[in-house]
């Protein structure tokens, strides 16, 4: 088997030979007979092809006649690569015993996840990309910290931002008495910090290939950064950056900046939605750079748009809704406030252990009276849509929840700032 280039018949002489190893492991993944290695080896095959402007030509037919084809494809639900053969009545077949002969056998492309399924940070390092598959096949790592294949509708590069997101505390927003500024300078000097804690390999910080405004990567700055770091980056782990920007818009692979200026990714950029309906913004959009050995040098690869409540608060939102339920409780908060009654409210990005087991709640409020000291837990769903899936996590979760405080329902149907408010208070006992 060989990497051909791109719409052309594959006979060429600047085809490049896959080592027998990584075929074997190409071949075990695709047919779904495969290990975890395996699976990765072919994952990370299919995404340098794709950067790469490559294709797969099958070696079935022979050295000397034209191959049959196979293109290199990403699944934006999941995040996940896969083949596609290439037919058309101008294209060789793969002969019947070929193991390409038949589509591709995808066992866990097609996964989803429920909110009783529990979600957990991601293990390892603050990492997505991988070294050159011919590594991989070669020298198999330890799989017990990669969660790319596991849990694969929720894209890796998403729950690394949520995990810098709750090291950086925007998912928390502290009572009005501790007069804490909201501004877009204090939510990524925040976020800064945080990366300062975090390896994004051993020795490694974040913060040395971090960056938090557009310009550096307009610039290539991120490009020179990398670069002068690949000497220092381990050799099991690949050199990455990680831009995070705050956007207003995103569409296909383009991300809309709040100046109007845009910034363009390789792959179609990831972002949460409701029954496929997508969410306005503002984004916090967080984009991985890195090289691939067919690509042409750095470029910014992948990219996952979380929406946030605004430009002053970059806590996250999973709806429109939600954003909307957050505002009734900013907007209780403050009158609270006036009333002696401090609220900390806390937007979980990642599952809450209870003696029942995991559950993540969509708010946690924590009450508190500056004059008796009395404290009152209440747990807030935002309740977009009743459907089937919801019902019967509901009957799993809320025990759970209940552990945590006084579940308050606020239901899209009842959809205003006052029954909002209203079932705020009366959950508060007030």
């Amino acid at each position: 088997m060989w990497l051909v280039p791109r719409d052309t018949n594959g006979k060429g002489s600047n085809r490049i030979p896959l080592p027998p190893d990584l075929r074997a492991a190409l071949i075990r993944w695709y047919v779904g007979k495969g290990t975890v290695h395996d699976e990765k080896a072919g994952i990370t095959l299919v995404q340098q092809a794709r950067i790469g402007q490559k294709w797969i030509a099958c070696d079935c037919l022979g050295a000397d006649k034209a191959p049959a084809i196979l293109t290199p494809a990403f699944l934006s639900e999941a995040e996940t690569y896969y083949l596609r053969r290439l037919t058309s009545s101008k294209r060789p077949e793969h002969l019947p015993d070929c193991p390409f002969f038949r589509d591709q056998v995808t066992i866990r492309i097609s996964e989803v996840r429920s909110r009783s399924t529990p979600l957990e940070p991601p293990a390892g390092f603050f990492e997505v990309l991988k070294p050159a598959p011919e590594k991989l096949a070669q020298r198999p790592e330890d799989d017990s910290n990669d969660d790319r294949t596991r849990n694969a509708s929720i894209p890796r590069l998403a729950r690394l931002l949520w995990r810098l997101m709750a090291a950086a505390g925007v998912n928390r927003i502290a009572p009005l008495a501790y007069r804490e500024e909201w501004s877009i300078r204090r939510e990524f000097a925040a976020l800064t910090r945080a990366a300062g804690l975090i390896e994004i390999a051993p020795g490694i910080q974040l913060e040395k290939a971090f960056w938090t405004h557009p310009k550096p990567l307009q610039a290539r700055a991120v490009y020179a950064t990398l670069r002068a770091l690949e000497d220092r980056w381990p050799r099991d782990h690949a050199p990455q950056g990680f831009v995070l920007l705050y956007a207003k818009g995103i569409h296909g692979q383009e991300i809309t900046l709040t100046d109007g200026d845009t910034v363009t990714i390789a792959n179609r950029i990831q972002s949460p939605s409701v029954r496929g309906n997508p969410i306005e913004g503002p984004f916090l959009v967080i984009i991985v750079v890195g090289k691939y050995p067919e690509a042409k040098g750095y470029a910014p690869l992948r990219a996952y748009a979380q929406p946030i409540l605004n430009g002053r608060l970059f806590a996250p939102v999973d709806s429109d809704f939600e954003r909307d339920v957050f505002r009734t409780i900013l907007r209780t908060q403050q009158e609270l406030h006036g009333r002696g009654i401090d609220l900390a409210i806390d937007k979980p990005v990642f599952d809450t252990l209870t003696p029942d087991g995991p559950c993540r709640p969509d708010f946690l409020i924590e009450a508190r009276s500056r004059e008796t000291g009395e404290i009152r837990n209440l747990v807030v769903e935002a309740m977009g849509f009743k459907t089937e899936e919801y019902e019967a996590s509901k009957a799993i979760t809320h025990p759970r929840m209940a552990h945590l405080g006084q579940i308050v329902t606020i239901d899209r149907q009842d959809d205003d700032a006052h029954t909002g408010r209203r079932a705020l208070l009366e959950g508060l006992g007030l």
